[in-house]
């Protein structure tokens, strides 16, 4: 699959065949646009895999789409770098723990949070989901 277009910090477009697909990246929740940080992780997620051919891990036999019907997935790049992970390495996007129990993305995150990168440069980082309310 190609991505085509990079919504937000956890939302990509792709091409499976001819048709585009929307792709809620799995186990993160990156900053809105609104918030700080929101125009920067939509560019490390650009820089990560727009124009690259890519391959989905989604769950669940039929995939698994959310409310807004984005396939719910990790996207690994042709060298095996897995792009959700990279985006909470960087500090550009959080570990979304009600939704997710891989606790590789906790180490991450805590990994990004003790080394202030990122959002983590900001003490009082709001997380997007208390935001959104």
């Amino acid at each position: 699959m190609k991505i085509i277009g990079v919504k937000d910090g956890d939302t990509v477009e792709g091409l499976y065949y001819q048709f585009p697909i929307n792709i809620r990246l799995e186990h993160i929740d990156a900053p809105e646009k609104r918030q700080p940080f929101g125009t920067k992780s939509k560019e490390k997620l650009s820089d990560l895999c727009f124009g690259k051919n890519v391959t989905i891990i989604s769950n669940g036999r039929n995939g698994n789409y959310d409310s807004r019907g984005r396939l719910i997935s990790e996207i690994i790049l042709e060298d095996g770098t897995n792009v959700n992970k990279e985006m909470v390495k960087s500090g550009l996007a959080w570990y979304y723990k009600k939704y997710s129990s891989n606790l590789e993305y906790a180490r991450l995150e805590e990994l990004a949070m003790k080394n202030k990168v990122g959002l983590w440069s900001d003490p009082n980082a709001v997380s997007p989901w208390s935001f959104r309310k």
